[in-house]
């Protein structure tokens, strides 16, 4: 036995072992991107997966590195996809960053600088903080001519980097030079995925090149809130009476939600319905391995019902 689990040579998920998954659990956690959804498109199965889960009295949360949209924008994108998904059952990178800033008692004098769009600004809001960039920002524009200086305002004390798909020249020079001349300003990154399902159809580039941008140009490495740092998972075991030993990461990305389930005591299941391939889940040169992986979530409706 593994983690609690049936051992198997490859980690496939059988019907066994999802038996004894769902019997060794109270909570699911979901990433949302090429395991719930891709893009706008529901991944086949979902609805029939979460209400079998749910009528066998397993608590479920969605845990996603997709900063662009705040929690409640997330819950009206279940509800448009047909899934009756609480606010409260939704943590978003988004969301995590407005909490770290809460938690470490960030000044509401302080602003914040965003690199990303509607999410983190709204989340930012929500908790109280004054923050510019953004979507606006993604409007402007910088001409290099000769003796040009930028200004910025001083009182930046933090730069929050997400997704952004208006993340231009403007942008990265602002939060730069944030980050580099205002005394003790911090450096937040939503997380690193270097990639994500922004569309159905294929992947774009992730939050991660946009953190990347940044970083290079001030030499310094992020604040990380989202998968798979422990942040978000402190907010999860303070909103839900569970231990994370009775807890399932289900994901497709392994260094993110599969680091993350790992890193936090969680057992792990990977879906090949995203990001991962099979391939590179067992290529010579993978070093992180969930406790178990399968071709999608749809598979347990059937695997449980044997």
């Amino acid at each position: 036995m593994a983690n609690g689990l049936p051992n198997h040579p490859s980690g496939f998920l059988t019907a066994e072992a999802a038996r004894s998954l769902v019997d060794s659990v109270d909570a699911f956690l979901f990433d949302c991107d090429g395991v719930i959804w891709k893009g706008d498109k529901l991944i086949e199965g979902v609805p029939e997966t979460l209400d079998l889960l749910r009528k066998m009295g397993k608590k479920l949360v969605f845990v996603t590195n997709n900063s662009r949209k705040s929690r409640r924008q997330y819950s009206k994108k279940f509800r448009a996809l047909g899934l009756e998904v609480m606010e409260e059952e939704i943590f978003t990178s988004s969301f995590a960053a407005a909490m770290f800033l809460k938690l470490n008692d960030f000044s509401p004098e302080k602003k914040v600088y965003v690199v990303g769009e509607d999410g983190i600004l709204e989340e930012l809001k929500l908790a109280g903080f004054k923050c510019l960039g953004g979507l606006e920002d993604g409007k402007k524009n910088i001409l290099l001519e000769a003796n040009f200086y930028f200004e910025h305002d001083k009182s930046v004390g933090a730069v929050i980097v997400g997704l952004d798909q208006y993340f231009n020249y403007y942008k990265m020079q602002y939060a730069s030079l944030c980050i580099r001349e205002n005394p003790g300003c911090l450096f937040i990154a939503t997380n690193r995925d270097p990639t994500g399902h922004m569309t159905s159809s294929q992947e774009w580039p992730g939050a991660g090149t946009m953190v990347a941008a940044v970083s290079c140009s001030v030499q310094k490495e992020p604040i990380v809130v989202g998968k798979p740092s422990s942040f978000l998972m402190d907010f999860l075991l303070k909103s839900f009476n569970l231990e994370t030993s009775r807890m399932c990461m289900v994901g497709d990305r392994l260094d993110t939600d599969i680091l993350f389930g790992q890193n936090t005591g969680c057992k792990t299941l990977l879906v090949l319905s995203g990001v991962t391939t099979l391939p590179e889940l067992q290529d010579a040169s993978n070093n992180i391995h969930p406790d178990l992986y399968t071709n999608s979530v749809y598979d347990l409706v059937g695997l449980l019902q044997q």
